[in-house]
């Protein structure tokens, strides 16, 4: 049977040495067995203002942690890392860049439910973890499913937002279910995790709340503007390309 793995990582930084300080996890063999992660690591890179800023972890707290390598869930990551398997993560790019520079190479099926939530959610304003926490009252049913696996609950905290991850991807498989009915959901959100999303509205910026469309017609070298200045993310370049043609 499958196995569902479910991660997030804590950060030094979003720079390019930056490197893991936590992980949560969760993985999922079946309904009624889930192992969970929750694992702190000590780092040579220190952590940013900033991320502190994020996810309160500061350099005391991990000074006498194990290294990356040492972890339980690095142990099963690699024991479980086939394709018949599935790696789950919101922005899984993010976390997955975050386990390459600790020599990860991957072979499981990936799964981004920031992704999915932006195919299968398109109407929805934002595609954050924490907004769709709230906006789809993913928080009513997170107390219970808590208390089941003995976990505390806190924004920007790995192991919390895994666990808001996983109800999450709950609703993805039922949506996936709805709109692309006879397929199997979990290769459903495979291939959405593997397409490039066709973003309708401007959600930040001078035009944010506008549709591309228009903007196309109005200032069309704002657009051409963006593509050369800016680092756009792979779902925004794809939008731009195929409106500038």
């Amino acid at each position: 049977m499958a196995k569902y793995i479910l991660f997030d990582t804590e950060t030094t930084g979003n720079q390019e040495n930056d490197r893991i300080i936590q992980i949560g996890a969760m993985i999922v063999h079946s309904r009624d067995e889930v192992d969970v992660y929750n694992e702190l690591c000590s780092s040579e890179v220190p952590i940013s203002i900033e991320a502190m800023e994020v996810h309160n972890i500061t350099p005391d707290v991990i000074e006498n942690q194990p290294p990356y390598h040492e972890l339980d869930f690095t142990k099963k990551l690699e024991a479980y890392n086939q394709e018949d398997n599935y790696l789950i993560a919101h922005n899984i790019n993010f976390d997955l860049s975050m386990l390459e520079k600790e020599g990860f190479d991957n072979h499981y099926t990936l799964i981004d439910t920031l992704r999915c939530a932006k195919h299968l959610l398109s109407d929805s304003p934002y595609h954050r973890l924490q907004y769709l926490r709230y906006s789809m009252e993913l928080y009513k049913e997170e107390g219970a499913e808590a208390a089941k696996h003995n976990i505390t609950i806190k924004a920007h905290d790995a192991i919390g937002d895994v666990l808001v991850m996983k109800l999450l991807l709950s609703r993805l498989v039922l949506l996936a279910k709805e709109q692309f009915p006879g397929e199997n959901p979990m290769h459903t959100l495979t291939k959405l995790t593997q397409t490039p999303v066709l973003i309708k509205t401007f959600n930040f910026g001078k035009y944010k709340g506008k549709e591309i469309t228009e903007v196309v017609d109005e200032d069309r070298g704002y657009l051409q503007w963006m593509q050369k200045n800016i680092d756009l993310d792979e779902d925004m370049a794809f939008t731009l390309d195929y409106y500038l043609g």
